[in-house]
């Protein structure tokens, strides 16, 4: 069982529910599974999304109709190849990682999964990145370092089209967003994050709590309008 990102209590009987409902409603294919397993033997961290969250992933790529997604996080590629998948033939996810090691693993991942000529990954600091691409992208997905998620975000509106869908994740973090007492600099920055969509008349959103594997936790899901 995955060591959840937020403990709690009743962790044990999320972790089941999710693996109950991954086993009816999600085919995780084998280059989905030799990702995982390869990212945990060249030593990254295990907080990619789970199965489930992939294929939500792959599910708005397909309903929003996406062929150019954006991914400001790589880590292993897990998600990555997630999209990937969903993407028509001639879709694209551009994904940027900082970490070089993340970065060469995830391409391996990449290749085994037969997409390298569907995704274009990026190594280096978002923020330096993301001044160089070109709009607009049909879905974007920030799942990085959370202390700049509202830089991500300006960069993400400038990106955008009327119509494009911007995915945040890990934006609970077992309810510290809320926590007062909670002085966490990745917590300030999706405080200030979740402001600026409030705050944004260009953008309707919507936020949701989940829990399960990986503890409690959500994303922030918001449309661009304008």
């Amino acid at each position: 069982m995955r060591t959840p990102d937020y403990p709690s209590s009743d962790a044990a009987k999320w972790s089941q529910v999710d693996t109950w409902l991954a086993e009816k409603l999600v085919s995780e294919q084998p280059d989905l599974k030799h990702t995982l397993t390869n990212n945990a033997n060249h030593g990254l961290p295990a907080i990619d999304v789970s199965a489930l969250q992939g294929k939500m992933l792959a599910l708005l790529v397909k309903m929003t109709r996406a062929v150019r997604v954006l991914e400001i996080g790589t880590l292993g590629g897990y998600s990555t190849i997630w999209m990937a998948k969903a993407l028509p033939h001639n879709g694209i996810v551009t994904t940027i990682e900082f970490n070089p090691h993340h970065a060469d693993v995830a391409r391996q991942n990449i290749a085994n999964a037969g997409l390298t000529a569907r995704v274009e990954l990026l190594t280096g600091a978002a923020l330096d990145v993301l001044p160089g691409l070109s709009p607009p992208f049909d879905l974007i997905f920030i799942d990085a370092d959370k202390v700049n998620n509202p830089r991500y975000l300006a960069w993400a509106i400038k990106l955008s089209r009327q119509g494009t869908v911007i995915v945040g994740d890990n934006v609970v973090r077992g309810g510290g967003v809320i926590d007062p007492e909670n002085h966490d600099p990745n917590v300030q920055g999706l405080r200030d994050f979740i402001q600026m969509i409030a705050e944004d008349d260009r953008l309707e959103a919507t936020a949701i709590q989940t829990v399960g594997e990986k503890g409690w936790d959500g994303f922030v899901m918001a449309l661009v309008n304008t």
